[in-house]
């Protein structure tokens, strides 16, 4: 099993889900997962901006709140952002309704950050979400998919796991990836070890190669 690479029966299980885009092109779609928090979210936006990369943000709500100006830097660089639910919950475990609550609250957050008059926030003309561990149920899905385009992932960088070394995090995200690619990395602190060693080196690559990025 590759534990890079989305298995391929996820995909025709939950065909209202994104795993990847459908595209020609050398194209990948870049997403950081968890943030926003000083440090690790910083240095994502600094790496980024040295390879003229733009990427989507899935936010934590409480991370939005309790760090206004990390997310503020997000906005101005112009990267889209995502919903991740206010407390990082799992869909598994969580009733539908609270589930559904939790992200409208983070909705909310992000929608009245105080520098949004200020700063366009960017879209594609819709919203989007992933669910935290990509963990979510059939009635939530259901739900959601009314308003929220459904962001999933066919190459995980395991940059937040401590028995993959960078190494092995740079080697296993180059061998998944493909044209289309939806790529995960975290911008958190428990990531933040493979993140600096592994994304300066994956945007190296992706340039090696001729590769672009796209919007979700």
């Amino acid at each position: 099993m590759n534990l890079f690479q989305t298995p391929f029966f996820l995909p025709w299980l939950y065909p209202q889900l994104v795993w990847r885009m459908p595209t020609h092109e050398k194209k990948v779609y870049l997403t950081f997962d968890d943030g926003p928090v000083p440090g690790p979210t910083e240095f994502v936006l600094e790496t980024l901006k040295q390879y003229n990369a733009i990427a989507t943000f899935f936010c934590i709500g409480d991370n939005v709140q309790k760090h206004p100006e990390v997310f503020t830097e997000i906005i101005k660089a112009g990267h889209e952002v995502g919903n991740h639910t206010f407390n990082h919950l799992k869909g598994w475990n969580t009733p539908l309704q609270t589930y559904i609550d939790n992200i409208k609250k983070c909705e909310a957050t992000i929608n009245t950050h105080p520098n949004l008059t200020d700063y366009h926030l960017p879209t594609t003309g819709h919203q989007l979400f992933r669910p935290p561990y990509g963990r979510i149920t059939r009635s939530q899905i259901n739900v959601l998919k009314e308003k929220y385009k459904i962001i999933m992932w066919d190459v995980l960088t395991q940059d937040y796991r401590k028995n993959i070394t960078p190494d092995n995090c740079i080697r296993g995200t180059i061998q998944a990836t493909r044209p289309g690619s939806v790529v995960v990395f975290h911008d958190s602190y428990k990531a933040e070890p493979n993140l600096i060693f592994t994304l300066p080196r994956y945007l190296e690559y992706l340039n090696a190669e001729g590769y672009t990025f796209g919007r979700l």
